[in-house]
């Protein structure tokens, strides 16, 4: 949560639109919405900005008052409520669709005891046929501020906007802009490897909920933790398990949510359970899928080094040697988010593969690099002499050269592969992928 600006807290039962309506208003997170109840656990939030105000949104698990509640319905609950404490302005949303229900009752009057102003919000006022219980609804609550909205189509949004900032304090209420971060990192990994501990250790407080159930975070958490004098920006994603194992249409939501975060990122953890003495392949195509196919810079981070028996150390060295094709090209670390374990190791360690990732790598000295090696070894597509005529760093984050050749359908990915192996032996590039590109001379 952004506490540069004032908090703005959607709140409400189950299944009533809470997660629409982020949608609806957020630019950059989304949310899962699917029609099951309690698919919102942890809060999501974004920084919302209308008529150059901006302020912190937060989307809130529906609130309940379930005695029998399973330990995780308890940690929602407790979030939800910490939410609603910290909020400068309260969007009570209730379906309007439908007669009074109980639950909102109770949500009422725990709501009206914080003194934070207000705003009941009436979802689902889609059609004349479904607003019967609209007047009979803001009569009985009758608070100061009562708008009848549709999350889905728009209606009643702009009001909203302008209700919320005039009820936004006036020592807050300043035209600010975010910073921006200095990078985006995803934690990527299977279901249970400490993705959510690491986030609660970075923060320092208990932002994600943790659990041994598979499956407990759903939605990216993305949150912001300082580093000196830079914001890295973080996203706690949801356990990918491989397809054939997903027959939930909701885990198949998660799995998308995953996935958008990484390839909207520039830097992923990959979290791995060194405790298990061995890599899944699941976890090889992982560490593929960001390095090799989007192009990310990645980090491994082996956790539950507490856990790890000389057994397994013999296992995890053994898998390393199988895939060092990849892993001597990632940057890694061994942590234990249960004992602290070299935890404030992993975001120096994330500038430094940001720094690796964004440079400029001097072009005289590459060209010289790779000039020198080519002439040591000459390259060939069958009887043809492959020549390099110069070469060009055109972008980074990832770095991108384009070399000038003599014939760019000549050059394959087994000499690609060489130009690479011998930049990463002259140049620090471990966690950084590189693009190669081709064109003719004089093209």
């Amino acid at each position: 949560m952004n506490k540069a600006f004032p908090v703005v807290s959607i709140v409400g039962r189950t299944n009533v639109g809470k997660s629409t309506l982020f949608n609806r208003l957020a630019e950059k997170t989304k949310a899962i919405v699917f029609d099951r109840e309690g698919v919102t656990r942890d809060f999501l939030s974004d920084t919302i900005t209308w008529n150059s105000i901006s302020f912190t949104l937060v989307d809130t698990g529906g609130v309940t008052y379930d005695r029998h509640a399973d330990v995780i319905n308890k940690q929602v609950q407790d979030i939800a409520r910490d939410c609603i404490q910290k909020s400068d302005v309260i969007l009570f949303v209730i379906d309007g669709s439908i007669p009074l229900h109980p639950i909102d009752e109770q949500i009422a009057r725990e709501i009206r005891k914080t003194g934070t102003p207000i705003v009941l919000l009436l979802n689902k006022i889609d059609k004349n046929s479904c607003s019967e219980y609209k007047d009979e609804l803001e009569q009985h609550f009758h608070f100061n501020h009562q708008i009848a909205i549709s999350a889905s189509h728009g209606k009643g949004i702009a009001q909203l906007l302008e209700t919320i900032l005039s009820l936004l304090p006036a020592e807050k209420k300043q035209q600010q802009q975010e910073s921006e971060a200095l990078c985006k990192v995803a934690l990527l990994g299977k279901p249970n490897v400490g993705k959510s501990s690491l986030l609660n250790a970075l923060l320092h407080h208990n932002r994600a909920i943790v659990s041994d159930v598979p499956g407990t975070t759903r939605e990216a958490l993305i949150e912001r933790v300082r580093f000196h004098q830079d914001e890295i920006q973080i996203a706690d994603t949801a356990g990918v398990r491989r397809k054939r194992s997903i027959h939930d249409t909701l885990e198949q939501s998660m799995v998308s949510s995953t996935m958008y975060s990484v390839k909207h990122a520039d830097i992923v953890l990959l979290m791995i359970d060194a405790h298990e003495g061995m890599l899944s392949d699941q976890e090889i195509k992982l560490t593929y899928y960001a390095f090799d196919e989007h192009k990310k810079g990645l980090i491994i981070l082996w956790n539950k080094q507490d856990l790890v028996t000389d057994e397994t150390k013999k296992q995890l060295e053994y898998d390393k040697e199988v895939h060092e094709t990849i892993l001597d090209k990632v940057a890694s670390l061994s942590i234990s988010c249960q004992s602290e374990k070299n935890i404030g190791k992993v975001l120096p360690l994330v500038k430094t593969v940001w720094e690796r990732y964004s440079q400029w790598l001097n072009q005289e000295e590459l060209f010289s690099v790779l000039m020198t090696a080519m002439e040591k070894k000459t390259l060939h597509k069958s009887e043809n002499r492959l020549i390099l005529y110069k070469l060009k760093q055109i972008n980074t984050a990832p770095i991108t050269i384009l070399l000038t050749v003599n014939e760019p359908k000549w050059f394959n990915e087994s000499h690609t592969r060489f130009f690479e192996n011998i930049i990463r032996k002259h140049f620090q590039l471990q966690g950084v992928p590189l693009v190669f590109g081709y064109r003719k001379k004089n093209q």
